[in-house]
């Protein structure tokens, strides 16, 4: 099922540019944007992430068969050109509902449920293109980005997206499976925190791509505008292994990292009444984009 990505997403823009009311009393999320940095100190010796060995992963080889997936791939020469294909692939799975839930949270769940005629959120795209790119040896994560006031908003604080690491160019590219964008400059893709810095400086250069190409002015506007408040936060589960299980591996019992801006509290409250209370916090860029690697 093909849904209409900037239907929604020019709806979603509407609505923020009549909520300064709203913005006011701290239901929904500030669109200013700030300046922000993050520290280069060497990595923490405590932080690992867990990445699939795709050959060895029984999980990731039945969702590469049951959906065909290295088919997408097939023929694209470089890394980019396949992200781009199952990225695009994602996106027209199902009609985005931002109050659904699967029943699990997994790829083949969500898929299959998918196919029943069920519509999910942006969690749900993340998930699903990240299984699937790790099932044809892309290493990918869920990534998870919250709002500068995401402890004292009401709603709208979070939203997800996915991260794939690119061996050829030998770095991270923030990747919407919802909204199938790419963003890049000068024709080299962004990671998050390099996306927010373009967008903060409103770069003319700054594009969004996809497999149909760049998009439109109107389009890629209208992305900025929304998604640019979002970039402040950054998390990751530490497991991006355990795709099929509720036995995530965990840290002294936290199972994510979050990137916090230098000079920036570490948040603690999500919309002001859920405890983030499963997270390291990092402002090093060098702990949060480490190369990923497999056991």
């Amino acid at each position: 099922m093909v849904k209409n990505s900037f239907v929604v997403l020019f709806s979603c823009v509407l609505l923020s540019s009549c909520s300064s009311f709203y913005q006011f009393v701290n239901i929904s999320p500030s669109s200013k944007l700030k300046e922000i940095s993050y520290s280069k100190e060497s990595p923490n010796n405590l932080y690992e992430f867990y990445y699939s060995d795709t050959l060895g992963n029984e999980y990731l080889r039945e969702l590469k068969n049951e959906y065909n997936i290295e088919l997408l791939v097939n023929g694209e020469k470089s890394d980019i050109d396949k992200i781009k294909s199952i990225l695009d692939w994602t996106s027209k799975q199902w009609e985005h509902n931002g109050s659904n839930n699967p029943t699990k949270q997994d790829a083949l769940t969500i898929l299959k449920e998918a196919q029943e005629g069920k519509r999910f959120r942006c969690v749900e795209y993340g998930i699903v293109a990240t299984a699937a790119l790790n099932s044809v040896g892309i290493p990918a994560r869920t990534l998870g980005l919250k709002t500068r006031d995401v402890e004292k908003v009401m709603r709208g604080a979070g939203h997800v997206v996915s991260e794939v690491y690119s061996k050829e160019l030998d770095k991270w590219i923030f990747i919407d499976p919802q909204f199938n964008i790419i963003p890049t400059l000068n024709g080299y893709p962004l990671n998050g925190v390099e996306f927010q810095k373009e967008i903060f400086n409103k770069n003319a250069e700054l594009k969004l791509i996809n497999k149909q190409g760049e998009l439109t002015k109107e389009d890629s506007d209208n992305y900025i505008k929304w998604v640019g408040k979002y970039l402040f936060y950054f998390d990751v589960l530490f497991d991006q292994k355990t795709l099929n299980s509720s036995k995530i591996k965990t840290i002294n019992g936290m199972t994510k990292i979050t990137l916090v801006p230098v000079g920036y509290k570490e948040p603690r409250i999500f919309q002001r009444r859920y405890k983030i209370d499963y997270s390291y916090y990092t402002n090093s860029l060098n702990d949060f984009y480490r190369k990923p690697s497999t056991e």
